[in-house]
């Protein structure tokens, strides 16, 4: 019993000091596990103020990359717009000079009894760069240097965006690629709003750069057809005034080989029928050549500019659509490549919309020139250098000699038939004999007195329309040469030297009228009022349509190459937010201490 309680009180005090060694133990190693704790729950501390502080920086880089990108778009808009608007200004300010163009203008004197008309004086009123930005008083001129700096200063506006663009876009560029290269950072988290927003606007641009491409195709098939028509009739034209010219000259050429029974036109009248027989070759010549040479030079700038509008219209398209499936399958490099292209090509899209609204420009002023032409014909201006009128001394040259060899004729054969046809000689008067008998033949009626002025026909007399199919009755038949055996009043060798000087004379006065215009260049002005009446509204509308095509286009594919990086950028942090999120989804969780 007594070693029974002894084994009790020795265990108990065996435990009583495991329970103090523990203890003491633990007292001492108090200070180390508190140590411990201080030390985790500070790191924990400053993980978590690093990771704030962090995001709060990635936030507030975000927000100023998406201002810098706001204030990139809004600027751009704001350059369009304001380009759009000057643009607007000066074709309103052109159209209102337009209408007060037509009613007045502006004559000024020269040297001699020439005049010169200053053509749509108010119209082109317009600043030149060339002479310190003083107005242009030149009137519409093509061979005018400072006539196209002037037009050239309408289209300022597009050409200062296409500047602007090129220099504000490429440094933009250069900037991102530089904090891309130099400054990388991991993705953060994305904006749904802005990733839906981006995409909408970018879908939008692109249907907008395809509507002005279609815009911009069809604006240059239909101007090019309608330029192509107003060319091919100015030379239908003057091709007509020169064929007929030459009919004049062959008709007077046959003139000199009339002869009705030896007689022949006197030698002054066969003088000058060669003279003028040179001018009237000379000046038929001259206008074919020089329009031909006109058409030919205009035709093949009209051909260059439809290639380049076509190119233009196919590159865009290409680019625009192109642009969109890389930026929707997230090929950023390929996206970026694309945006170095556009950049350059829009600033080229920008450049050629100031030159069609130059064009558009120079259209107008030509419509109204033609417009004032016509009222004042005489005038010399510089639409000579597109349809030029036919010298007014030679025609005035021509319509006389047309009218004195008409004379002479018509006199040689009326001589003819008073002096032999119509009088009954003996068969001793030979060669006057020829045995003429029956009914005196009808005389042929002379439209011109000696004086050249008009005469009317006296009753009895045959017109030179129908004076052979007359005299057809008045011709015998003959079984021995030169000698009738039929009563008529002509041998058939009269008859065929008659008719063949009643066609002469009826061919130069028919064209009398012909000739009357030409002196008055009727001709030039019939043209200029069939072009400014029939194809002057469809080329001031197509080229309108040629110009707001391209302008859509620009503005289209710029925002387009904006948002393409914009969505890109979107799409990068949306997947890497994603694949984060799943990724910390799926890991476990850290289980706390037991």
């Amino acid at each position: 019993k007594e070693r029974n309680q002894g084994n009790v009180i020795r265990g108990s005090e065996e435990n009583r000091v495991k329970r103090d060694i523990k203890s003491i133990v633990l007292l001492t190693r108090l200070p180390l596990i508190l140590y411990h704790d201080s030390i985790k729950h500070r790191n924990t501390e400053t993980r978590k103020y690093t990771k704030n502080k962090n995001n709060l920086e990635k936030n507030k880089d975000r927000m100023l990359c998406s201002r810098s990108k706001t204030v990139f778009v809004l600027f751009s808009f704001l350059l369009v717009a304001t380009g759009i608007s000057i643009a607007e200004k000066e074709a309103a300010s052109v159209e209102e000079e337009w209408g007060t163009s037509v009613k007045e203008r502006f004559m000024a004197e020269e040297k001699g009894e020439n005049s010169s008309l200053i053509l749509a004086a108010n119209r082109t009123k317009r600043k030149d760069p060339t002479e310190n930005f003083n107005i242009y008083t030149g009137g519409w001129n093509i061979s005018n240097t400072h006539y196209w700096t002037s037009v050239a200063y309408t289209a300022a506006p597009f050409f200062v965006i296409a500047g602007v663009w090129f220099v504000i876009f490429g440094l933009s560029l250069s900037l991102i690629c530089l904090c891309y290269c130099c400054c990388a950072r991991q993705p953060y988290g994305y904006s749904r709003v802005a990733y839906a927003l981006s995409l909408i606007l970018l879908i939008s641009f692109t249907i907008a750069a395809i509507v002005g491409c279609v815009f911009l195709y069809t604006g240059q098939e239909k101007f090019h057809a309608s330029t192509t028509d107003t060319l091919d009739y100015v030379v239908r034209q003057a091709n007509f005034t020169a064929e007929n010219l030459r009919n004049v000259s062959d008709y007077l050429n046959a003139a000199k080989k009339v002869d009705v029974q030896s007689i022949v036109l006197p030698g002054d009248v066969l003088s000058s029928i060669d003279n003028i027989q040179g001018k009237i070759n000379s000046s038929a010549t001259t206008l074919s050549v020089q329009t031909m040479e006109n058409q030919d030079r205009i035709q093949d700038v009209l051909d260059n500019m439809r290639l380049a509008l076509i190119i233009i219209a196919a590159v865009m398209l290409f680019l625009a659509f192109i642009g969109f499936l890389l930026s929707i399958f997230g090929l950023q490099c390929l996206v970026y490549t694309l945006v170095i292209l556009g950049w350059i090509l829009v600033t080229g899209t920008f450049v050629l919309c100031g030159l069609f609204l130059l064009l558009h420009n120079v259209v107008g002023d030509t419509c109204v020139a033609m417009d004032q032409w016509v009222q004042n014909p005489k005038a010399h201006t510089a639409l000579d250098d597109i349809l030029p009128c036919v010298d007014n001394a030679t025609a005035t040259e021509t319509l006389s000699q047309t009218k004195l060899v008409t004379y002479q004729l018509v006199e040689i054969v009326d001589n003819f038939m008073n002096t032999i046809a119509n009088k009954n000689f003996p068969p001793q008067a030979r060669p006057l004999y020829y045995n003429q008998s029956g009914p005196l033949m009808p005389l042929l009626c002379n439209p011109f007195n000696a004086d050249l002025s008009d005469h009317l026909c006296k009753p009895g007399e045959v017109h030179l329309n129908n004076a052979t199919e007359v005299w057809k009755s008045y011709t015998c038949e003959y079984i021995t040469t030169g000698t009738c055996s039929t009563p008529g009043r002509l041998t058939p060798n009269h008859y065929t030297q008659m008719a063949a000087a009643v066609n002469v004379s009826y061919g130069l006065y028919k064209y009398g009228p012909f000739l009357a215009d030409l002196r008055g260049c009727n001709f030039v002005r019939s043209t200029f009022t069939d072009i400014e009446r029939d194809h002057c509204p469809g080329l001031r509308r197509y080229t309108q349509w040629i110009y707001v095509g391209l302008v859509l286009v620009s503005t289209a594919v710029m925002l387009s190459l904006v948002f393409w990086v914009v969505y890109a950028r979107e799409r990068r942090h949306r997947v890497y937010t994603k694949d984060y999120n799943a990724m910390h989804s799926e890991a476990p969780r850290d289980k706390g201490p037991l």
